[in-house]
């Protein structure tokens, strides 16, 4: 059994303090897990090592029973404890645990003096007002849960695609090693990359169609077959997806390439340039059209999917700009943009470390930039307003900066961490440092995370006003949205692109792929206001700065090129891309 990393030891020393909590356990237990969660978050040595050494406890947080707890977890895999606290709970308990905006304290009021244990009840009882009528709930929160309820609803089916980006691309290489295979891609969304996904669709071109539609349901990160054929196969991954497998002949590839990558919507069109050239396509070839009303032209040979752009009169378009979003225009007026790649990045801003909510400390972070060959990275662990972040007051983020220029005259110039802030936005559109004090950082990224539910107009105020200060180097998250699990805060996004064309203000592109915001589908307008992008990871942990795999996607499908990121200028010119607001007349 592979071992536990850091991570899923905190998930479950935080799920356990969920279900001590519900169990109305004393205080202080349930902080001695929580804080052991946190004191795993900060420490950055070899946990394996020290469990065989039985050295756990001397991590400052940990007791000994949890310390013993860990070890258990790390050399089995397992833990009876946790297993038999599960088991007092009703399953469909959990499924309520994970409704935005629920604590442990009502969903244990909740169970306990309404009987409720599944999300179907829970949805009754706010609705004919039980939940209202108890002390401490009310109707808003009983309003706010039937939210929370259909947003769950409207997702069902869905994945992220960092979810599942991971086993798409095992499942790939490992379909492409297969001696059988001649060709092999992703299609449909994931090829798109749409930010969230239904299913992951597998193509493949063989002469031995058994074989490889053998070894795709007999896959090991395979739970259940739905359908098993030679040529189409569906499987219902680990993860929880269903993953289609389709088997086509070589020379078909082309043709069922571009129809399941999709969107429909460009597949019609497709289409109906074809029918226009007496011509009929499909998934399977490009033909003449027997009932074509005008003669039809001789048909071209379709080796690769660029062919077939160039039969209908157009130059190809990449997958990501597949949406019917005035593709087809640029494709024939030979306009299309030269799409940003991942090699363009030089360096990315926004990540945090162990000084507020991140996982890594600053020189693991700089370290792990650096093994993936940027030049520079920008720090902005939260502000003090974020407290349940463990936020930097004025003295902390000082002495900050100072480590940072400190360590910065070891790499004499070779790779540079830039000093910053994440800045809450009051309520009223004021920030959470003064201006000497966002005087002396490198730049400044101001986000909303607390009262969301503000009117449009007063939330878009709010946002316009934070970003007018020339201190302000570029806007973080733009709506606030977690896909998946919350929608975004009501904003006017197009006057807050126009406030940023105004001001000077960078919007990031959030590549987290728990957020991807600012949205792709914004990103055209910003580009005609002339707006720049920064891709930014908002990453907490050093594995997640390879979170910009997902902002490349999403700046591609937004039309985004090189020139439109400003975090693909180099070491020497970035620095006044970061200047050029505080510089503006």
């Amino acid at each position: 059994m592979p071992q536990l990393s850091k991570d899923d030891l905190i998930d479950i020393l935080e799920h356990i303090a969920q279900l001590l909590e519900l169990k109305g356990e004393v205080v202080f237990k349930v902080r001695a897990y929580q804080n052991a969660a946190r004191a795993l978050e900060t420490f950055s040595g070899n946990l394996a090592q020290l469990a065989e050494e039985g050295r756990l406890g001397e991590i400052d947080g940990i007791g000994k029973a949890i310390a013993e707890k860990l070890t258990t977890l790390l050399a089995n895999g397992t833990l009876p404890y946790y297993e038999e606290l599960k088991a007092e709970f009703p399953p469909g308990l959990f499924e309520i645990i994970e409704l935005q905006g629920l604590g442990p304290k009502k969903i244990k009021a909740l169970w306990e003096q309404l009987d409720i244990t599944t999300v179907e009840a829970l949805e009754a009882a706010c609705k004919d007002g039980r939940v209202a009528e108890l002390s401490g709930m009310g109707k808003k929160t009983a309003d706010n849960i039937l939210v929370a309820i259909e947003a769950r609803r409207k997702h069902a089916g869905r994945f992220k695609l960092g979810d599942i980006a991971h086993d798409a691309e095992r499942m790939l290489d490992d379909l492409r090693a297969l001696p059988e295979v001649n060709r092999v891609s992703v299609c449909g969304s994931y090829r798109r990359r749409r930010e969230t996904v239904g299913d992951i669709d597998f193509l493949v071109s063989t002469k031995a169609p058994d074989e490889v539609s053998d070894f795709f349901v007999k896959h090991e990160m395979v739970e259940s077959v739905l359908a098993h054929g030679a040529t189409k196969s569906s499987v219902r991954l680990k993860c929880g997806i269903q993953a289609d497998l389709r088997v086509v002949k070589d020379a078909e590839y082309p043709f069922a390439l571009n129809y399941f990558t999709g969107s429909k919507e460009h597949n019609i069109v497709m289409r109906q340039r074809a029918l226009a050239r007496g011509w009929t396509l499909n998934e399977y070839r490009l033909g003449p059209d027997e009932r074509a009303k005008v003669e039809p032209q001789p048909v071209p040979a379709i080796r690769e999917e660029p062919d077939l752009y160039r039969a209908l009169g157009l130059d190809f378009v990449e997958p990501e700009l597949r949406e019917d979003r005035g593709e087809f225009a640029a494709a024939e007026e030979h306009t299309l943009p030269d799409l940003i790649e991942i090699e363009n990045l030089r360096g990315t801003f926004h990540n945090h470390t162990t000084a507020s909510d991140g996982r890594s400390t600053l020189r693991e972070m700089a370290e792990a930039a650096q093994e993936l060959g940027l030049q520079y990275l920008g720090i902005a662990d939260h502000s003090k307003a974020s407290f349940q972040a463990h936020g930097l007051d004025e003295k902390r983020l000082l002495a900050q900066i100072e480590d940072i220029r400190a360590m910065n005259k070891e790499w004499d110039g070779a790779f540079k961490l830039f000093t910053g802030s994440e800045v809450d936005i009051h309520k009223d559109g004021t920030l959470d440092f003064a201006d000497e004090i966002l005087a002396q950082l490198d730049y400044c990224v101001v986000s909303v995370h607390a009262v969301f539910n503000l009117p449009e107009a007063e939330m878009t105020a709010r946002i316009i006003k934070a970003i007018s200060n020339p201190h302000v180097t570029m806007l973080g998250h733009l709506t606030g949205r977690l896909l998946l699990s919350r929608e975004g805060y009501q904003v006017d996004v197009p006057a807050i692109i126009d406030a940023a064309a105004a001001t000077g203000t960078i919007i990031e592109l959030n590549c987290s792929p728990w957020r991807l915001d600012m949205d792709w589908r914004h990103w055209p307008l910003a580009k005609s206001k002339g707006v720049k992008c920064s891709i930014n990871p908002d990453a907490h942990r050093t594995d997640q700065l390879n979170h910009l795999w997902y902002g490349i996607g999403a700046a591609r499908k937004g039309w985004l090129t090189k020139a439109d990121v400003v975090n693909t200028l180099p070491l020497g010119k970035i620095e006044q891309a970061l200047e050029a607001k505080k510089t503006r007349r």
